[in-house]
């Protein structure tokens, strides 16, 4: 039989309480609910962090630019799929991270793929990525022709070491994550932001679970230090959908006529584009969404049985660790008969032995939802 190993594969991920499998979501609603297969759970799950999905005024600017240029680009943006709607938004993005040039899309995947080939098509280019960093950045280094080296997790020390025992090179990348998306702690930006300048390289940062949440109008990594190269995708706290690149003028030149990623990918979504504006503009206006998050976080922590391992957090995800994969799954199902959604995450996603809950709290949660998860969590686990 052709291509046999996939059953092969498909099982040995069951064997090791590591299979994954499609749930249809049909909720149809904003709130903190989510519904599958007929029945209601708290959703503690979502990566809708600000509680901005199906927001009735991102919805009316969605009607609105499919009004204006439709739903559809028609065209990757080097031909003529590159609308006002585009145009409009990354001005936006700019101003609103201070950064001359941003580039649109399709998933922060695509973006993280696009930069790091770009940028490796050259042999004495050098990446520094922490270990931590999304599986994205990984396959876009890898598949470069780039040297790569991976520093402890937010081991500043670490990478240090690495830097002054390099090859002298002027073509220098250090990368990470802002906020890490499993364990939720957020990246030494100001330190990483000084050792890059120092040792006359870029930083890069991968804000997809820092935008929106950190700062004080939710500019996230930037809040903290000016970033070289920032890649943030709209599909979680900013509501909408796609990804961003925001950068300098002659990294825009370059990407948009060496990203293969870029050249030959149909544009996103005007309307959603247009959507996104609207979006950024509440984030930017509305901070009682991250002052909820920061209080029922800290509310979260206080009333959870201080035997439960609970990673040091100050973003949106917080993460519970049960190590072993049977153990996670068996605490999410007794979970969902509680009327609560919150999946368990396990390997290769994470390490082994480190399989976990991964629960994030929205501004769409209030007191009661907090109360109710944390006592269901202490009884589960303990």
């Amino acid at each position: 039989m052709n291509f046999d190993f996939i059953q092969h594969d498909v099982n040995e991920q069951k064997a090791k309480s590591r299979y994954r499998q499609l749930v249809c979501n049909s909720t149809t609603s904003q709130g903190n609910e989510i519904v599958i297969n007929g029945k209601s759970y708290l959703n503690f799950s979502s990566n809708d962090y600000l509680g901005l999905n199906n927001h009735v005024e991102i919805n009316k600017a969605l009607q609105e630019g499919a009004d204006r240029f439709g739903v559809c680009s028609s065209s990757s943006s080097l031909v003529t799929g590159y609308h006002y709607a585009h145009q409009a938004l990354e001005a936006d993005i700019c101003q609103w991270l201070n950064k001359p040039k941003c580039l649109l899309f399709s998933s922060g995947f695509a973006a993280n793929l696009a930069l790091f080939q770009a940028l490796g098509k050259n042999q004495e280019s050098h990446f520094y990525l922490d270990k931590l960093s999304n599986a994205s950045m990984i396959d876009g280094a890898y598949h470069s022709k780039a040297k790569v080296k991976r520093f402890n997790h937010n081991n500043i020390k670490h990478l240090t070491t690495l830097l002054s025992n390099a090859v002298d090179s002027p073509n220098k990348l250090i990368a990470s994550e802002g906020v890490f998306s499993m364990d939720g702690c957020r990246a030494k930006v100001l330190e990483l932001a000084q050792l890059s300048k120092s040792n006359q390289a870029w930083l890069y940062l991968d804000d997809a679970h820092s935008i929106g949440v950190i700062g004080d109008e939710g500019q996230g990594s930037n809040h903290f230090a000016d970033v070289d190269i920032t890649m943030a995708t709209m599909g979680k706290a900013i509501g909408t959908s796609g990804a961003f690149l925001t950068c300098t003028e002659d990294l825009h030149e370059y990407l948009i006529n060496f990203s293969r990623h870029y050249i030959y990918s149909t544009a996103i979504s005007p309307a959603i584009a247009w959507a996104t504006r609207k979006s950024i503009e509440l984030i930017q206006k509305e901070h009682w969404r991250r002052e909820k998050i920061t209080e029922l976080s800290t509310l979260f922590s206080q009333l959870l049985a201080p035997e439960i391992e609970l990673v040091s957090t100050e973003s949106s995800i917080h993460a519970i660790i049960i190590g072993d994969e049977k153990k996670a799954l068996a605490v999410s199902d007794t979970l969902k008969k509680q009327g609560i959604w919150l999946t368990a995450i396990r390997p290769p996603t994470v390490a082994i032995n480190s399989s976990r809950l991964r629960v994030t709290i929205c501004a769409n949660h209030n007191t009661k939802d907090i109360i109710y998860l944390a006592e269901c969590i202490n009884k589960a686990i303990a």
